[in-house]
């Protein structure tokens, strides 16, 4: 469980593997805290902590978590939004995130305005009844407040303003107009819809 409060930038330092990647990814943790199988969100996703040693660490990702997340575009020197499992008793800064990616999206906007910039992404409209105006939704990994939404035809758009400190500390900072992202809905929001469902 984490809460989408990202706390390192990580770099890929390797991928290895054909059909499923063994990725080593450089980062500012102190891994000696860090234990084998441990679960660390890495651009959103929950991953395990398969080896490591001091300012390295290195993970597994099967074939379905490639085909389902942008993790297959992750090449040498990409930077990993990273955040450590949450504890008992840490602040939930954020919201309740699980790792387990719902869906990606593409980045339709990336645009200056003042000090912030406002990010526009589109998702597959099959998932839109899950993003709400002023709700919570994880992109690659970090929590963020939706301030705007809109259904156009088979893709639903929604808007997502960061201020400059966001831009400081996470990958958005190398951002663009027609990247790929992992989004994970609130979870409130899927038990929700899914009661609907059921009448």
């Amino acid at each position: 469980m984490f809460t989408g409060i990202v706390t390192d930038v990580g770099r890929i330092r390797a991928v290895e593997g054909d059909v499923d990647k063994r990725v080593t990814l450089e980062t500012a943790f102190d891994m000696a805290s860090v234990d084998i199988g441990a679960s660390i969100a890495c651009s959103g996703v929950c991953l395990t902590v398969v080896d490591k040693d001091t300012g390295w660490f290195a993970v597994d990702v099967s074939a379905e978590t490639l085909k389902v997340t942008n993790l297959n575009g992750w090449a040498e020197g990409t930077e990993v939004n990273l955040e450590r499992s949450l504890k008992l008793g840490d602040e939930l800064g954020g919201h309740i995130v699980t790792g387990h990616v719902d869906c990606t999206g593409e980045i339709v906007r990336f645009d200056e305005l003042g000090e912030s910039v406002v990010m526009d992404i589109a998702i597959p409209s099959a998932h839109g009844a899950f993003v709400a105006q002023k709700g919570s939704v994880t992109i690659d990994g970090a929590s963020l407040t939706v301030n705007s939404v809109a259904d156009e035809g088979d893709v639903t758009r929604f808007s997502i303003n960061l201020i400059p400190h966001t831009q400081a500390v996470t990958s958005f900072r190398n951002s663009k107009q027609g990247d790929t992202v992992n989004v994970e809905f609130d979870i409130l929001a899927r038990y929700v819809a899914r009661l609907q469902s059921r009448g």
